[in-house]
């Protein structure tokens, strides 16, 4: 199966290949033609639709879209769905995660209990008929004092997942991240939900 991916972000492209690529799932790049979406909906699967829709409809092929949150409990939940634009559009990585780690002191948030958080993605599958499919991933851990490893993007230098060993998932190889993050997650599910069934993939009479 071949899939056009929404994402222009290289490093989340490079991360949902390398998943989907086990199960034989080839990806295509977004057309540089097709401009960004808005990604203005209030949910992840909402955002995703948004941006699988777009590509499916204008390159007339099925398209593959994610949204991934980090939900800060101490924060009520924030970022969220603003997790990439969460210190103002067009904000570099780093800048998100110094606001985060602000927001977490300004809360008096210093234990590992006191900073609570899980990643979570929706994956979704559109077909320019309408059809799509959509699943999700998640991963629990804790926020770290402070950035530690180089590997990843994101948020990764400051999220320790429960399922590891203590590290931020920027200290992990890629395959060790995969193992057990939200996306590696989300796209696993996404993998055995397109596998051929009765001729076609899940999702062929609709969502």
């Amino acid at each position: 199966m071949r899939l056009v991916v929404a994402s222009a972000n290289p490093d989340k492209v490079a991360e949902i290949a390398a998943i989907l690529a086990a199960a034989g799932v080839e990806l295509e790049p977004r057309p540089a033609s097709v401009p960004d979406v808005v990604e203005d909906a209030d949910t992840l699967e909402g955002n995703a639709r948004l941006k699988a829709v777009a590509i499916a409809e204008a390159v007339g092929a099925p398209a593959v879209a994610d949204d991934t949150g980090l939900e800060v409990d101490a924060l009520g939940g924030a970022p969220g769905v603003r997790s990439a634009r969460y210190a103002g559009e067009g904000a570099a990585y780093a800048d998100n995660v110094a606001k985060l780690l602000s927001e977490l002191e300004a809360q008096g948030a210093a234990t590992p209990e006191q900073r609570r958080a899980r990643f979570r993605t929706v994956a979704l599958v559109r077909w320019p008929d309408g059809t799509e499919v959509a699943v999700s991933g998640s991963v629990e851990g804790c926020i770290a004092p402070g950035p530690r490893g180089d590997r990843g993007f994101g948020y990764d230098p400051v999220f320790v997942p429960d399922d590891g060993d203590g590290r931020t998932f920027a200290e992990m190889t890629a395959d060790d991240k995969h193992a057990i993050s939200h996306r590696g997650r989300a796209f696993r599910a996404l993998a055995d939900a397109l596998r051929p069934r009765s001729g076609g993939p899940v999702g062929g009479a609709g969502r």
